[in-house]
Parts: C-alpha cells; structure tokens; sequence
C-alpha cells in the first residue's frame, strides 16, 4: 500500500502551509497571488483564522497547467455516444479487477451496505469507474488544477475558487501540506474522487484511526462513498432504470431534457409510453435515449438513478456506474 499522506504529516508534524525552502516570497506577475480574486480569496480565508503570509506563500508556487484547460474542453460526457462511453468502462479488465477489489474488501463493503443502505456493487462501480480501484487517481498537484480553473478559467472561475477554498480548510482539518495532495485535473481526490467540498460535507473515517484517508485507505474511500450517496437520498433496494418502450408519435425534444425527475409515470402514460418493468402512476421519472452502435435505447431514470448523477451530472456516467455494477453483481 502507498505511503499514508495523513499518518506521514501528522506523524512528522509538517506544517499546515509549508512553503518549500529556498523559494522567494517575492511576487512577480506570473503569481496568482498578483491577482485580485486570489487577494479576495486570502482574505476570505484570514478572517477564518489562516495566515496571508502561508497562503500567499502556497499560491506563490502554484503552477498554471494548460493541459488542464485543455482536458476541461473536452469531457467525454459531452463529445462520446453512450456506446463510444460504455466502451471505456464495461470492459472485461475493469469487471474482474473489480470482482477482485470486492474481494479483497468485502468485509468493510458489507459493513459500508448495513450502515448506509447502498448496494456494495453500486460503491465498487463508482471506484472502479472513477479510479480503477484505486490505480489512477490524478497526477496533478491539487493546489496546481485548482488554481489553473479558478484564475484562468473564467467560465466556472468562481466555482473553482470556491473549491480552492475548501482546499485549504481540508488540508487544514487534516493536518495535510496543501503542496503535496495529487489528483485529477478538476481537482478531484482519492479513490472516489472526491472534490474538497464533497471531501469536506462527506467523507468519513471509516475504519476509526481518526483520519479521513480517501487516498491510501480502502476503508475510509469506501465509506465516504457510501455516505455520499446515502446524503444523498439513495433508497435501499429500489430501481434505478427501467426500460421505456416510446410511441411513434414521441416528440425528440422528450428526450434528455435534463436529469431532474419532472413527469410522473402517469403522465409518461397519458403521452402513451410504457415501461418494460412496472412502475407507479405516482412515481416521477427521467427520459433518456442513449445511441448505441447506431441504435437507440430508451430508458426511464428513477430515482436512484438521479442519486447516481449527484456524483457525476452526466446520464451517461450514470449508466455507466449501473451497468458496471450490474456486471460486476452478476459475475458474483
């Protein structure tokens, strides 16, 4: 197992906001620290009891990444057919490397299951879908992606400042050198991948060694996944999908408009579709068509299936995590 990052800080009393020697506090105008959000957000975060002189002395080395802004125009939720996106995560080597995952931890998923509810196969696929199990989660310096999205990429620019913030409260909280945390280049952490403020509201020390390790420990990654999802509403042993069979006469703007539950079934059956499962008139329900091979399928989100794009608000991503952990429950 890698070296545990929270035991290791805290063990050798690292500084909270350790600046590496030998770097000038000098400011040039390459600095984030010049810029006038970064001055608003270390006063933000003085008046919450941080140092200007640490913070400063953090954002003085963090780096613009382009490869990021590139990486950013280019999500594969937005420029994938469903069959193209099925493709890099149903395969074979990421179902057995999960069934072996599950294997090794399935006494903390059975423990994760009982206390919040969500299925162990649905946390594996998140893993596995995420990180493969744990194998890729980011190369880049947390404080690097961060500061590259909430200075220089203006288009979610305060959301990204937002999380830079949340950055330093949970490096903070955990004793952590915010110089030294890796991950994706959003920002996301750990095996589930967590963003700071998803880090900060949900993830959990799981195992009780009193740390929230979601990098190097299985445990605490599998439990703030599990919390996440049960924090956000998961129902214990409902659906997620079910098969919508569409009318001739369906309008194409019916389809994918959004991931909010909207109509009820009753009012999906007043427009003459029908479910290849049963389901409630009650019961409120996304439409999607996902292309596959040249096909469409159509389908009707439930509710679970909503929880699942709090995670990620992609239905493609959504489809995804179900069908892999369909595979993966099925091959157990």
């Amino acid at each position: 197992m890698k070296r545990n990052i929270l035991h290791a800080c805290a063990t050798l009393g690292v500084s909270l906001l350790l600046v590496a020697p030998g770097v000038s506090a000098a400011k040039t105008q390459d600095n984030y620290t010049q810029r006038p959000e970064a001055q608003a957000l270390i006063a933000e975060l003085v008046e919450q009891g941080f140092s200007a002189a640490e913070l400063e002395g953090v954002l003085d080395q963090a780096k613009q990444q382009k490869s990021i802004l590139k990486a950013m125009s280019r999500p594969a939720e937005k420029r994938l057919t469903w069959g193209e996106y099925r493709k890099l995560f149903l395969t074979k080597k990421r179902i057995s490397q999960g069934l072996k995952f599950w294997k090794e931890n399935q006494q903390v998923l059975n423990k994760a299951e009982q206390e919040f509810g969500v299925p162990a196969e649905i946390i594996v696929a998140i893993i596995g879908i995420e990180t493969s199990y744990g194998r890729i989660t980011g190369n880049y310096r947390v404080v690097d992606a961060l500061a590259t999205l909430g200075f220089d990429y203006p288009r979610r620019a305060k959301f990204f400042r937002e999380q830079l913030k949340e950055y330093f409260l949970l490096t903070r909280a955990e004793g952590v050198d915010p110089l030294t945390l890796k991950g994706s280049y959003a920002g996301a952490m750990g095996l589930g991948q967590f963003i700071p403020s998803s880090f900060n509201s949900y993830a959990i020390d799981f195992d009780g060694d009193n740390k929230k390790d979601i990098w190097n420990n299985p445990h605490d990654a599998i439990g703030s996944v599990a919390n996440y999802f049960a924090k956000h509403g998961w129902k214990t042993g409902e659906t997620v999908r079910v098969k919508a069979i569409a009318p001739a006469t369906a309008e194409q703007n019916w389809f994918n408009d959004g991931l909010e539950l909207k109509l009820s079934m009753a009012e999906w059956r007043a427009r003459d579709f029908s479910s290849a499962a049963e389901l409630d008139d009650a019961e409120t329900v996304s439409l999607m068509r996902l292309e596959k091979d040249g096909e469409f399928q159509d389908w009707f989100g439930l509710h679970n299936f909503y929880v699942i794009t709090r995670y990620n608000h992609s239905r493609l991503y959504a489809s995804a995590v179900y069908e892999l952990s369909a595979a993966l429950n099925a091959k157990r």
